[in-house]
């Protein structure tokens, strides 16, 4: 079995007085991610920066309630949840087994900001959030349509994205014209941190 990576010393920067709390979770993602199908057998040496810094990335962006689509493992959302405690979390997944998992993870870190939502995006509820935010869930062309109907006018979408955006926000512009997203940029997080960089596509609707 592959060795869990080192915490590294940026941790208690970013969630501060919320640090044991995300350890907490880290150690039962490194503990049971592998076993649940979360995470793959070889993210345990960098579960840290790819997967928990990268997550908190988005925190200092994020205003009242938000969905994280598609939330998983608790990427981004739960990470973000814990890391916000002044926000509304609901964590909206399909899949019976990552639903139990999150339930488990709310409840045992006592959560008491995030609610966790057994639904597809599609059959979440319509205009009743702030912000949305997904991690890893498609390319944009996709995730629009699922993400921007679910936040009330003005509301902002977050969603982690990796190097190719670029390219799908190309192919998703008749997509950007539908959904009436305005402000819509690509937005660098994470770079010269000990993590994976990573880009957040950002609009808001009218």
């Amino acid at each position: 079995m592959l060795a869990v990576e080192r915490e590294p010393a940026i941790v208690a920067t970013m969630f501060g007085p919320q640090s044991d709390l995300v350890r907490a979770f880290t150690g039962a993602l490194a503990d049971e991610g592998e076993r649940r199908g979360l995470i793959g057998p070889l993210e345990l040496p960098r579960l840290w920066t790819r997967h928990i810094i990268n997550s908190g990335l988005i925190a200092p962006l994020l205003r009242g309630s938000i969905a994280d689509v598609g939330s998983g493992a608790g990427l981004p959302g739960l990470v973000a949840a814990i890391a916000r405690p002044d926000l509304q979390f609901t964590l909206v997944e399909p899949m019976e087994r990552r639903v139990e998992w999150l339930d488990k993870q709310v409840k045992r870190l006592d959560l008491s900001n995030v609610n966790v939502l057994r639904v597809r995006a599609e059959e979440a509820p319509k205009g009743a959030f702030d912000m949305v935010t997904a991690r890893a869930v498609g390319a944009l062309v996709k995730l629009l349509p699922i993400t921007a109907p679910l936040l009330r006018s003005g509301g902002e979408l977050a969603l982690l994205k990796g190097a190719s955006v670029e390219g799908e926000l190309d192919e998703a512009s008749k997509t950007i014209r539908k959904h009436r997203l305005l402000d819509v940029r690509i937005e660098l997080l994470g770079d010269g941190m000990p993590t994976e960089p990573t880009r957040v596509f950002r609009a808001r609707v009218d």
